[in-house]
């Protein structure tokens, strides 16, 4: 596997972060929808590219590695034809603060449709539902331990 490069926003170059999964998702107001994702869970704008109005694709980074992609949508095509149609969406991101991004989340006007409890697997969660419609489970569960 060999590294690869990548310009950040402000021109530098930057090395690619290890391979990670990143879900992908439409939104009928993209830039609205990045906009809450960023002040309401604490996403980082990493890559934002439009043509017309459209966002074609757009690259939200979680601080504790990954992200999302998403883009507008265009009502038909293949991406609305797969399931990638606003508001369908739903993603458990791993945070190790879940009751202070509740209260950042709730200020920012995401509607709780979970409040912060302890699940019976230790994990502290609580969801969200974006002005979409998508839903945000966030949680300190970061999966099962890996076999070697």
């Amino acid at each position: 596997m060999t590294d690869t490069a990548h310009t950040t926003q402000d021109g530098a170059a930057a090395a690619a972060p290890p391979p990670q999964v990143w879900p992908t998702l439409r939104a009928t107001d993209a830039p609205a929808l990045i906009r809450f994702l960023v002040e309401a869970f604490g996403f980082r704008e990493t890559a934002v590219y439009e043509d017309g109005g459209l966002v074609v694709h757009a690259e939200l980074s979680w601080p504790l590695g990954g992200g999302v992609m998403l883009g507008s949508s265009r009502g038909s095509g293949p991406d609305e034809e797969c399931g990638l149609r606003p508001g369908v969406f739903s993603a458990y991101v791993v945070t190790d603060a879940p009751d202070e991004l509740c209260a950042r989340a709730r200020a920012a006007g995401a509607e709780i449709v979970a409040e912060p409890h302890t699940t019976d697997y230790g994990s502290r969660d609580f969801a969200a539902r974006d002005p979409e419609g998508n839903r945000w489970s966030f949680g300190t569960y970061a999966g099962a331990p890996r076999k070697a």
